[in-house]
């Protein structure tokens, strides 16, 4: 599932190669993944140009040129993408809407699955109030709001927590896990039990995981050999990195349990489990 660091290498892709060039046609493939009827997109897009993009979490903003204030938006799901290339014969499969610009260059939204979904608005606030999207978990997270949102969480689990868009946008499964490693913090923890030192490990993990994913343009093979990222069955870890044991602790193998219903990776002595807790069943 394309989570944040992903977003973000799509958002500089498509900064680099369309902003400012005029949109030239706009084919809808398949209308599934459309959140506004085709003539409105079409009517929106057509002989206007994107100044500039945002990402907030999953969710990337495409603004156009006018009305001030309007975006194409972009969510791409389970199994969403983005492609360049310049006529039928490259394009890739199960591209469901193409943005032709006029230089030529094709801009494809791809999504295999049609969990994605592309549309419009009018203020980029006002889309992200209305479904409770909280700050982004790179660039808006600050360690005040971290605190007050677990606060707020006392009886849930660490791992639900942060995998609520409405506490911070942006942190899927693997990036929880990995945040949980660093922190040295079981995802079975209750938010009322951290402590403040462990909260701050906890917000410079998030910072730490997510600037290493951008870094590595969410390249698991590229990310640190001491991540746990590597025990998630990749078939492209790097050299050196250990896909069944705790990079910490080489005689350590990696847990995998559910928490919270989502299946998860981390280290029994990095991460010691909460007195009491039994693992949930497979689901």
């Amino acid at each position: 599932m394309p989570e944040l660091p992903e977003v973000e290498t799509y958002r500089r892709f498509i900064d680099e190669l369309a902003l400012h060039v005029p949109i030239g046609a706009v084919q809808v493939l398949d209308a599934h993944v459309l959140t506004v009827p085709e003539t409105v997109l079409r009517t929106s897009l057509v002989g206007h140009h994107f100044t500039g993009s945002r990402r907030i979490g999953k969710n990337l903003f495409l603004l156009l040129n006018d009305p001030p204030g309007a975006a194409l938006t972009l969510h791409f799901g389970m199994t969403g993408d983005v492609a360049a290339y310049r006529d039928d014969h490259d394009r890739p499969r199960f591209v469901r809407v193409e943005l032709v610009l006029a230089d030529g260059l094709r801009i494809g939204f791809i999504d295999p699955r049609k969990f994605g979904r592309v549309g419009l608005t009018a203020d980029i606030t006002g889309f992200l109030e209305a479904k409770k999207i909280g700050p982004d978990a790179l660039d808006d997270l600050s360690l005040a709001h971290l605190t007050a949102a677990l606060g707020r969480r006392k009886n849930a689990l660490l791992k639900s927590a942060l995998l609520d868009q409405r506490l911070t946008a942006g942190l899927g499964n693997w990036i929880v896990d990995e945040v949980l490693f660093q922190a040295r913090l079981h995802p079975a923890r209750r938010c009322g039990e951290l402590t403040t030192a462990e909260i701050t490990r906890l917000h410079a993990a998030v910072g730490l995981v997510l600037r290493t994913a951008v870094a590595a343009e969410a390249r698991y093979r590229d990310f640190p050999v001491d991540f746990l990222i590597h025990a998630r069955e990749w078939e492209d870890a790097p050299a050196g990195a250990s896909t069944t044991h705790c990079p910490r602790h080489p005689k350590t193998e990696i847990q995998k349990h559910y928490v919270g219903g989502r299946a998860t990776y981390w280290c029994a002595r990095c991460q010691p489990a909460p007195v009491g807790w039994v693992a949930e069943e497979g689901m």
